[in-house]
Order: C-alpha cells, then sequence, then structure tokens
C-alpha cells in the first residue's frame, strides 16, 4: 500500500472555527512597575506614566531600560509556602494579594469545590532566576548547596504548584510557555477545560520576572534598547524588558465582563522572527473574531504586541492597518510596563478588560513620532468612550501567536 502525500495547504482552507459560549471574568487584577493592582495600572495608563527606570538589575546592568516592581527583595513568603520562596514565586504572592483576587478564588473554591477549578498559568522562565543564584554558590563538588536543594522549584512548573498551594486548588494544573504568548494562550486552555465539563471554573495568569537569563539573552539577539522603547515610532531601537504577575477568573456562564473569543496559530517561520506578511498572526486574529461571532467592525479597542522591535511593529502594525477601520483605536502598552514576556498576555488581557470596564482607550507612551508606513489606527494619547469589545494581541517567538476578545456582558 501506497502512502499518499497530503494535499498543498492552499488546497486546504482553514477550516472556520464555531463560535464559543461566552464565559464571565469575574475578577482580574496585576502587578508591573507601575504598580500594584488596577487603581495603579488605570492611573498610569489615565495619565500616560511610563513606569521604566534605568536599569539597575544585576551585579553589571546593561545599558538599558527596564520595567522593575519594587519591593521583592525583601518581600518574604508567608511560613507555609517559604519553602517556595523564589523572585518569581514572590512576585506572584504580591500580585495574588491584590484587588481581591483571593477572596475571588476563595468564594469559587467554596461554590464548586477545590478540584473544580483548574489553575493555568503562563511563563517563560519561571524560576530560572533562583536557579541561577544557586549556580553561583556550588560547593567543591559541584553540588548545590543545602537550601537550594529545593528539586520542586527548580523546573519549569514551579509557579504553577507555587500558586496551587497558595490558593488551595486541586484541579488540573498547566504551565504554558510559548514565550510572549504563554499567559494569553491560558485563556484558551480555560475555555476548553470549562467548554468539556472537566472543571466549573479556572484560575488563568502568569508571571515572569527580569533574570541575567533574560536581560543579557535578549540583548545577544540585539533586540535591547539603550532607551526607553517605543512602539511603533520611526526611531524605535527595540524592546525594553519587564516584569509582572497577572492573574483573572474564569467560571461558567454571562457576567458583566466575558471572554468571547480566541485565536491561536504557529507559522513556525522564524525562531524569534515572525513571518513577513504576519500569515500566522493574522491567523489567530481571524479565529479569535470567528469564535467571538463578530467582525473586525466591531472591535472598540485594540492592545497591539507592538514591542518596539523593527519586525514586530512592522508586522503588526502592516496587520491592523489592512484588517481595521481608520476610527479603531489600537495602542501598545509595552512603554508602560516594559515588555515582561511569559507576563505580557495577562497583563494586556487585564488592560483590555479595563478597557472594556472603564471606557479607557489607553495610548502609546514615549512614542513622538508614528512611523509612516502604519496606520491612523495607532493612537499616542489616551481616550474614554464605549468600549463594547477588546482585541489583545500576542504574538511570540517561533510565530507562536494567540489574539483574544474581551466584551461587555448581558450583566454589564
Amino acid at each position: 500500500m501506497v502512502a499518499r502525500r497530503p494535499a498543498p495547504s492552499h488546497l486546504n482552507p482553514p477550516t472556520v472555527p464555531s463560535r464559543i459560549p461566552p464565559l464571565q471574568v469575574s475578577a482580574f487584577t496585576a502587578t508591573s512597575a507601575v504598580g500594584a493592582g488596577k487603581a495603579a495600572l488605570v492611573s498610569a495608563l489615565e495619565q500616560s506614566r511610563s513606569g521604566l527606570r534605568v536599569n539597575d538589575f544585576g551585579d553589571a546592568p546593561l545599558p538599558t531600560w527596564i520595567g522593575r516592581v519594587e519591593g521583592l527583595e525583601e518581600m518574604r513568603l508567608p511560613e507555609a509556602l517559604e519553602g517556595w520562596d523564589c523572585r518569581n514565586n514572590r512576585l506572584a504572592w504580591l500580585g495574588l494579594q491584590a484587588d481581591g483576587f483571593m477572596e475571588a478564588v476563595a468564594a469559587a473554591r467554596a461554590a464548586y469545590g477545590p478540584a473544580r477549578i483548574a489553575l493555568i498559568l503562563g511563563t517563560s522562565t519561571s524560576s530560572i532566576g533562583e536557579t541561577e543564584l544557586a549556580y553561583t554558590q556550588l560547593d567543591a563538588d559541584g553540588n548545590f548547596p543545602p537550601a537550594q536543594q529545593r528539586p520542586r522549584l527548580h523546573t519549569p512548573h514551579s509557579l504553577g504548584m507555587f500558586v496551587q498551594q497558595a490558593l488551595g486548588l486541586e484541579g488540573p494544573s498547566e504551565t504554558i510557555s510559548t514565550a510572549c504568548s504563554s499567559s494569553a494562550k491560558v485563556f484558551a486552555s480555560a475555555e476548553r477545560l470549562i467548554r468539556l465539563g472537566l472543571v466549573d471554573a479556572a484560575v488563568v495568569g502568569g508571571v515572569d520576572t527580569l533574570c541575567g537569563s533574560v536581560l543579557f539573552g535578549f540583548n545577544s539577539l540585539e533586540l535591547v534598547s539603550p532607551e526607553p522603547c517605543k512602539p511603533f515610532d520611526a526611531t524605535r531601537g527595540g524592546i525594553s524588558l519587564g516584569e509582572a504577575a497577572g492573574f483573572a477568573l474564569l467560571e461558567r456562564g454571562r457576567g458583566a465582563l466575558e471572554l468571547r473569543g480566541y485565536g491561536e496559530a504557529s507559522d513556525a517561520h522564524h525562531m524569534s522572527t515572525p513571518h513577513p506578511e504576519g500569515l500566522g498572526a493574522e491567523r489567530a486574529l481571524d479565529d479569535a473574531l470567528a469564535r467571538a461571532g463578530v467582525a473586525p467592525e466591531a472591535i472598540d479597542y485594540i492592545n497591539m504586541h507592538g514591542t518596539a522591535s523593527m519586525k514586530n511593529d512592522e508586522v503588526e502594525g502592516a496587520l491592523v492597518a489592512r484588517r481595521f477601520p481608520e476610527r479603531t483605536h489600537a495602542s501598545s502598552t509595552k512603554g508602560f510596563t516594559g515588555h515582561t514576556l511569559g507576563a505580557a498576555g495577562i497583563v494586556e488581557a487585564v488592560i483590555s478588560l479595563l478597557a472594556v470596564e472603564r471606557g479607557l482607550k489607553p495610548g502609546t507612551v514615549n512614542t513622538t513620532q508614528l512611523d509612516a508606513s502604519f496606520g491612523p489606527q495607532i493612537q499616542l494619547a489616551p481616550a474614554h468612550g464605549e468600549v463594547q469589545y477588546a482585541l489583545s494581541n500576542s504574538f511570540g517567538f517561533g510565530g507562536n501567536n494567540c489574539s483574544l476578545v474581551f466584551a461587555k456582558g448581558s450583566a454589564a
């Protein structure tokens, strides 16, 4: 028997996904360089106040700007959780304290039971900063010192195990690590688990902290800017790295704020460069709109991935220009928080939810001269107005892309 080769992809057009039932977003929060919780974030967005600062991270700081969260070095975890202590888990703990999020999860746990709530977190580095530290403390035989002999901490799933214990959850737990799209894709996984009846609710989110691997790794790719990042600026020169923690609670049924759609795609064009025509990004965008059952014209605000790197901005700017009306308000918020890597998706999902909830459409801080090749959708100044639908784009390394659609729900 001779195996048949698959038909060329252009002969098999992608299937348009069906609409999904809305999920209520019953609680959400984010902590970043602009402060802890939603109030600090709204204040910065309304005032176009950047949280970036001259890099002071590490013994030999690179000449760049970063979005650093204050106080992580001094804080300590509660005694019951101190075995998980590391900078990344401290940031997760700080983020969980804001906006009554832990109380909301406790109420859901009482309603559904701890085994019926999933935990899905995105991260690109997890606790690698602590592992870096441990390697500087090797003994004469090349072993970690006793205090660093914590196998569960030195794993990519450290964050998930820590948060699951902190929240008292017992349901399915996933760690998603797909670079910049990690904590956007958590919404897609949660929707599937809830729709299939495997759980009744899901805590989603993402946490990433600054560390040497991140700073020097991106610098080796010549992607780090020596000045505050300027998304979509004609003179943009690269990214500003940041750190953040963000979380959301998704529950079955309708609510004041809802997840309406998501799209995921991988163009696998290059390890660190997007497809020059944005094919994977556009596929993710199309699938998100299809699952939400809305046309591009319905989107009132777009939170663009907008890293301020030459190729990312070029590809995404062209995509938004050709797919959305000129009146659509779009912006990048990387200039506020820095690029928070695996936490970028959740931070920008929170900003999109705030846009829907409060009618706040952020601007693009630090940018002064928009690249003439981009469309009028990209705005530098914040604006206020009705936001029924918001779109959040997260386009990661390797062409791993995700788009999310949030909307004002029936209970608004």
